[in-house]
């Protein structure tokens, strides 16, 4: 019987685009496909080596002459929430969080399309249609869950659902060491509530619930003020030359 080996995993190379972080910059990077029985395995690997995923597609930074992307990662079992981000987390506990299967539906786009109008309306996301969305959500061969934030209801105490319309909608990976945060988005009218600010903290405590270690944040980028509020969050990792690191830069 003849056995086929493995094919090794293929990357690929981006041409050079503006950078969308900082002015006066090329980006480019290097991906690889996240399909097949090997795809969460694949995901963890490359998660934990600064990688970050769209769809079935995995990707990092590899820029020439700048490494201003860091990946980041907090350590959810040490985290400390402070004054004001206890603030936020008391503000908001008439929220409830329920973890769904990764499917799209009408409410969440018309909510996604809601906030980036008002968010990202330059963006390169702003134009994305309703299968645009649907892809994004369901184009997934890893542990990929979206979390439904609504109002508490009389109910919710049995079934660990909201009611009534939908506030907030993170799109997120379960890891073997993590949760890693792909997309969130909220109704930019409750934006005094610092409802993506709840978000991570709610993160944090899911990832302690299931005794994982990690919540991936993605890349903070040295430089980009809209990037800044990811160091917020400590203590925290980044991935340096010389593997996972903890830092302290200033919030």
């Amino acid at each position: 019987m003849t056995q086929h080996q493995p094919q090794p995993q293929q990357f690929y190379l981006t041409a050079p685009t503006e950078c969308p972080y900082l002015d006066n910059r090329a980006e480019r990077k290097v991906f690889t496909h996240l399909v097949g029985n090997r795809a969460p395995e694949l995901n963890d690997l490359l998660t934990q080596a600064g990688f970050r995923r769209s769809q079935n597609i995995a990707y990092r930074p590899a820029c020439e002459n700048c490494n201003a992307c860091v990946s980041v990662r907090i350590l959810a079992g040490e985290f400390k929430m402070t004054r004001s981000m206890r603030r936020i987390w008391k503000r908001n506990q008439d929220l409830i969080g329920f973890a769904n299967k990764a499917e799209p539906s009408s409410e969440q786009y018309a909510l996604f399309h809601d906030y980036l109008n008002s968010r990202h309306h330059n963006g390169g996301m702003s134009e994305m249609s309703v299968l645009d969305y649907a892809m994004m959500v369901e184009d997934s061969h890893v542990n990929t869950q979206i979390i439904e934030y609504r109002m508490r209801g009389a109910d919710t105490m049995i079934t660990g659902k909201g009611e009534g319309p939908l506030i907030a909608a993170a799109l997120t990976d379960v890891m073997g060491d993590g949760v890693s945060m792909v997309y969130s988005f909220f109704n930019p009218e409750m934006a005094d509530r610092s409802i993506g600010t709840y978000i991570i903290l709610d993160h944090i405590m899911r990832c302690n619930a299931l005794g994982l270690p990690h919540v991936y944040l993605g890349y903070w980028v040295n430089g980009s003020a809209k990037m800044h509020y990811k160091t917020r969050y400590k203590p925290q990792e980044h991935l340096t030359a010389n593997g996972w690191q903890l830092t302290d830069i200033a919030d």
